[in-house]
């Protein structure tokens, strides 16, 4: 499969973006965001967040251009805000060590909420540059070409990196 159209890519490069990704509960607003636009009482009920909570972090996201409003509908005399990301992927290409924790904090916190078993595995191993480089080619193949089952199966999350460690 091929990189997705440019479109569906937003660049992170401005000050704002990066401080918007500092915090995991705008890290996990994104994740949630991905699948389909959404409510702030839908969104509170699946991250359990107060409303309160992802209202803020929701303005935070939206002044930032990474979110942005999707239209409204009619509800017992009120009216619900639907939200959607910008783009379907985000691409950092400086990160910041604060969205790299945020990050993490993130997807530490699906783990916890998951409701079924999941795969986490950390190894090291001495690889070469030209090595390194195919198993990035490889990896990055592997995640872009993963084909989606149809709405209304259970979402997956899946955090790729390869990188190499300071002072080897």
């Amino acid at each position: 499969m091929s990189q997705p159209p440019d479109e569906d890519v937003q660049r992170i490069s401005t000050p704002a973006q990066h401080a918007a990704l500092a915090h995991p509960v705008r890290q996990r607003l994104l994740f949630a965001l991905g699948a389909r636009p959404s409510t702030i009482s839908r969104l509170a009920a699946q991250l359990g967040v107060n409303k309160g909570g992802v209202s803020h972090h929701l303005r935070v996201l939206c002044a930032a251009g990474l979110v942005r409003e999707a239209g409204t509908r009619r509800v017992r005399g009120g009216t619900e805000r639907y939200y959607r990301r910008t783009a379907e992927r985000l691409s950092v290409a400086e990160p910041q060590p604060e969205g790299t924790a945020a990050l993490f904090g993130a997807v530490a916190q699906e783990l916890d909420r998951s409701p079924v078993d999941h795969l986490l595995t950390l190894r090291h191993i001495r690889l070469g540059p030209a090595k390194a480089a195919r198993l990035a080619q490889a990896l990055a193949a592997l995640v872009d070409g993963a084909e989606e089952d149809a709405e209304g199966e259970p979402v997956h999350g899946l955090l790729v990196t390869l990188y190499r460690q300071a002072g080897t």
